[in-house]
C-alpha cells in the first residue's frame, strides 16, 4: 500500500517504485496478488501480468516486483521508492552496488524489513538506523506487539525450537541461524582475531578457488599459503560475466597463482568447441583440478582447516556473510535435516569456499614418506640374520637350517 499510494501521489515524471524478494518467484507468490487488488479499483491502470507491474494513467508512474536473485538485471534503472522484503536472505551486493545507486539521483526512499538471522548485514542496516536521523526502525516482537494472541504464541513456542521461536517469534539476531554449516567456526575464528586486515604478502603466490557458473554467479576465493596458515586475502563474485573478465580482475589485482577448478570445468562447450580449463589457459592462467570429492567431504574439509583459516574482514566481506548463512533445510515432514545445502544466493561463494579446502593440500609440500622394502634383513657369515636381507633370502635361510639341523 505504501508503494502504490506513493507512486499515486508522484508529482516526478515516470515514477518508478519497487518491490523486492530474494527471489522472483517469491516476489509473485507474496505481493502480486495484494498488488493486483489495491489497484483493482483505480481508474485507468494498466496492469503488466507478464513482467509484473501496474502502470498509472495519470502520471505513468509504475509499481513493479523483482527478485535480488538476478540484481543485476535492476542495473542501468532508476527508483522513487522501493520496498526489500526479507533482506537478510539476499545477496549483500544487491543493495550497496545496484539498488542505493538507483535511488540517488530521485532522491529516492527504502523499506527494509525481515526476520533476523544472525549478525547479517539486516542487522547492520538495523544497527545504522539506531544512531541515525535520516532512518527509522521498528520491531514487531510476538511478546509485545499484539499481533498475534497468547494462546497462538503458546502453539508456536511449543512446536518451534528455542532458536527458532527466538529468531521468528522474537526478532533475536543473536540466535543461532539452524542449519548453517561455518556459523560456529566463523564465531569462533572472529574471538581468535582471525577475521582482521590480512595484508597481502608479495613474495608468495595469491591462488585462486573457482566455482564456474554457467549463466550464473562465479565466485572465487583468492588465498595464500603462509607457513601452516590458509590466508584468504580476498573474494570476488559476478554474474553473466565470460571467464576473461574474472582473469582480467585477477590480473589487476595482482594473483598469478593456481587457479583450482571442480571436474566438471574438463567438459568440452559446444559454443567454444574447448574445455574452460583450456579457455583459462588461453586466458594465461593456471588452471589445477580440485580433488574429485563428495559435497559432504569437502564440507568437512572445510571445517577441520578452519583452525588455521585467516580472512581480510574488508575483501572477504561477501564471501563471510555467504558462509555464515550457508545452511541445510529443515524437512518439516521429516522433521530432520536435509543432507543436501539449499542452494540460493550463498552456494557459490560456499562451493568455492569448498573447493579451496580441498586444494591447499595439494599445494603444501609433503614430506616424503619412503616406501618400505622387502629387504629388511641381512646374513652375516656367521649365519645370523642382519638388516637388509630379502624376505625370500630369509625364508631360504630358515629351510636351509631347518634342512642342515635335520
Amino acid at each position: 500500500m505504501d508503494l502504490v499510494d506513493k507512486a499515486l501521489r508522484c508529482q516526478q515524471k515516470d515514477g518508478r517504485f519497487a518491490y523486492v524478494a530474494p527471489h522472483w518467484n517469491q516476489a509473485k507468490d507474496v505481493a502480486w496478488l495484494y498488488v493486483k487488488r489495491f489497484t483493482a479499483p483505480i481508474p485507468g491502470v494498466r496492469l503488466n501480468e507478464s513482467e509484473l507491474f501496474v502502470e498509472f494513467e495519470h502520471n505513468k508512474a509504475r509499481v513493479r516486483l523483482a527478485g535480488a536473485d538476478n540484481y543485476d538485471r535492476l542495473r542501468g534503472a532508476y527508483l522513487d521508492g522501493v520496498i526489500l522484503d526479507e533482506y537478510g536472505d539476499m545477496h549483500p551486493a544487491a543493495w550497496p552496488e545496484v539498488i542505493r545507486p538507483m535511488l540517488a539521483d530521485r532522491k529516492g526512499w527504502a523499506t527494509f524489513i525481515g526476520t533476523p538471522k544472525g549478525r547479517n548485514d539486516f542487522f547492520d542496516v538495523w544497527e545504522r538506523a539506531k544512531s541515525s536521523t535520516d532512518w527509522f526502525r521498528l520491531m514487531l516482537r510476538g511478546s509485545d506487539s499484539g499481533i498475534i494472541d497468547d494462546d497462538e504464541l503458546q502453539g508456536i513456542r511449543a512446536e518451534l525450537s528455542p532458536e527458532q521461536y527466538e529468531q521468528e517469534i522474537e526478532c533475536n539476531f543473536n540466535a543461532a541461524i539452524l542449519g548453517a554449516y561455518y556459523g560456529k567456526e566463523i564465531v569462533e575464528a572472529e574471538r581468535a582475531n582471525r577475521v582482521r586486515p590480512v595484508p597481502v604478502d608479495p613474495t608468495v603466490p595469491v591462488h585462486a578457488a573457482w566455482d564456474l557458473g554457467i549463466g550464473d554467479s562465479t565466485a572465487i576465493w583468492c588465498f595464500q599459503m603462509v607457513g601452516g596458515e590458509i590466508r584468504f586475502v580476498d573474494y570476488y563474485e559476478a554474474h553473466g560475466q565470460p571467464l576473461a573478465h574474472y582473469a582480467a580482475e585477477l590480473k589487476a589485482r595482482g594473483y598469478h597463482g593456481d587457479d583450482w577448478v571442480p571436474h566438471d570445468a574438463k567438459v568440452r562447450e559446444l559454443s567454444t568447441g574447448r574445455t574452460r580449463v583450456e579457455t583459462l589457459q588461453q586466458l594465461q592462467r593456471k588452471p589445477r583440478l580440485v580433488p574429485d570429492h563428495k559435497v559432504e567431504d569437502g564440507i568437512n574439509a572445510a571445517r577441520v582447516s578452519f583452525p588455521r583459516m585467516w580472512f581480510d574482514e574488508t575483501r572477504c566481506k561477501y564471501g563471510l556473510e555467504a558462509l555464515r548463512q550457508y545452511r541445510t533445510e529443515f524437512d518439516e515432514k521429516a522433521k530432520v535435516f536435509k543432507n543436501a545445502p539449499k542452494h540460493d544466493w550463498t552456494s557459490h561463494a560456499a562451493d568455492a569456499f569448498r573447493y579451496a579446502a580441498m586444494a591447499w593440500r595439494e599445494i603444501v609440500p609433503r614430506v616424503e614418506v619412503k616406501k618400505p622394502t622387502d629387504h629388511v634383513l641381512k646374513v652375516d657369515h656367521t649365519g645370523r640374520i642382519r638388516s637388509n636381507m630379502s624376505v625370500r633370502e630369509i625364508i631360504e635361510l630358515k629351510r636351509r637350517k631347518k634342512s642342515i639341523d635335520g
